[in-house]
């Protein structure tokens, strides 16, 4: 009998994967616990439906990833900070203050967690700081801190 699975099962396959189980296995076990349904017409059409919603909901997802791209390689982001004499900042940019400051400035709404930073920036001056927007979509951004 062929079954779509409603849920990930060990050994078994993947949700809204398509699998040819024993009747008895559907029908005593896949079918009454709502682990699978039975692959009719109407359900191979609502999976159908669902998996190019899935892939459409992607596409737009990456063309807003893309401009926001294109977005982001013509600022020039500066971020005012206390330092000493010697150019060395009390405690240190983190990518959530450059998060922070792109929101404040830009109007551009980044998480902090695809912002890649090796360390915190503890000295005055420019840095280029990359941005993963999407699957294979990152994106440079000049920072330059600057003493108050």
């Amino acid at each position: 009998m062929k079954v779509i699975l409603l849920d990930n099962i060990k050994g078994v396959g993947k949700k809204d994967e398509v699998i040819n189980a024993s009747d008895g296995y559907a029908r005593n076990y896949l079918l009454p616990k709502k682990l699978a349904v039975e692959a009719n017409a109407e359900n191979m059409n609502k999976l159908n439906n669902k998996k190019e919603s899935a892939n459409y909901k992607k596409d737009m997802e990456k063309q807003n990833a893309e401009e926001l791209a294109k977005k982001i390689k013509g600022i020039m982001l500066k971020i005012k900070v206390k330092a000493g004499e010697n150019g060395k900042i009390f405690g240190g940019v983190t990518s959530k203050e450059i998060s922070e400051n792109l929101k404040i400035q830009y109007n551009l709404n980044i998480d902090k967690k695809k912002i890649e930073l090796k360390e915190t920036i503890k000295t005055l001056g420019s840095f280029n700081v990359t941005i993963k927007l999407f699957e294979g979509i990152t994106s440079n951004l000049k920072v330059e801190i600057i003493s108050q």
